[in-house]
């Protein structure tokens, strides 16, 4: 069978996932964390200079690039496959809630 981007997209979006599941977790774990140490006085400086882990922030922008990236090879793929089964590209626009030029851009941008 030939090789399927649709679906190799799909399994690299499902990795990301759980990667981000397990920032989530180390999230919540800091968010615990800083409330413990608010609750015995701790100063927000003094947290953050403390080397218990990465910050909050950090993880989030880990999180949303990972995303970012990740959905946007998926909608590149899925156009193509889209585009090839014969769909125009202003159904894939209507059916992705964009403009035909953003789909024109999604089928010619070279993958990342």
């Amino acid at each position: 069978m030939a090789q399927d981007a649709f679906l190799e997209a799909l399994a690299a979006l499902e990795d990301t996932l759980a990667d981000n599941q397990k920032r989530t977790t180390l999230i919540k774990k800091r968010i615990a964390q800083l409330r413990r140490l608010r609750s015995k006085g701790a100063s927000y400086a003094e947290i953050v200079s403390r080397n218990d882990g990465p910050l909050i922030v950090q993880l989030l922008t880990e999180s949303s690039t990972a995303l970012d990236r990740s959905g946007a090879n998926v909608r590149r793929a899925e156009a193509r496959a889209l585009y090839a089964e014969g769909l125009t590209m202003e159904q894939i626009a209507e059916r992705f809630g964009v403009t035909r030029q953003r789909v024109s851009t999604l089928l010619r941008k070279a993958p990342e």
